[in-house]
């Protein structure tokens, strides 16, 4: 599953310079963080109510799959931005792994 995040990174990371008349990434990078912040908050929302939808509908979820790839693809590109990369999150959450939700909140409490 990470070679998926890994390969996707990369291209990501190609597209940033490229044209912004020739590459979608591009075109969020040259208008910027908060057009790309923007897009996180829309794909958010958007993945939120797909999966309201498929918890009342019951059984039809390819919205909600679509919705949060669309979501974490514009997360991607946002770290991209910031010079991050999906590795930074997954060693966060191999930190975590032994680590129980209550601990880890507790633990940036004191930072």
């Amino acid at each position: 599953m990470s070679d998926v995040l890994t390969q996707l990174a990369e291209i990501l990371e190609q597209r940033k310079a490229s044209s912004p008349e020739e590459s979608y990434v591009a075109l969020l990078h040259h208008k910027g963080l908060n057009k790309i912040l923007e897009k996180v908050g829309e794909e958010s929302f958007e993945t939120v109510l797909a999966a309201k939808d498929a918890a009342s509908e019951g059984s039809d979820k390819t919205d909600l799959v679509y919705e949060t790839a669309d979501l974490w693809f514009h997360t991607l590109v946002m770290l991209s931005h910031l010079d991050l990369g999906p590795q930074d999150v997954l060693s966060e959450l191999a930190r975590r792994f032994d680590m129980s939700g209550l601990e880890e909140k507790a633990s940036r409490n004191q930072k």
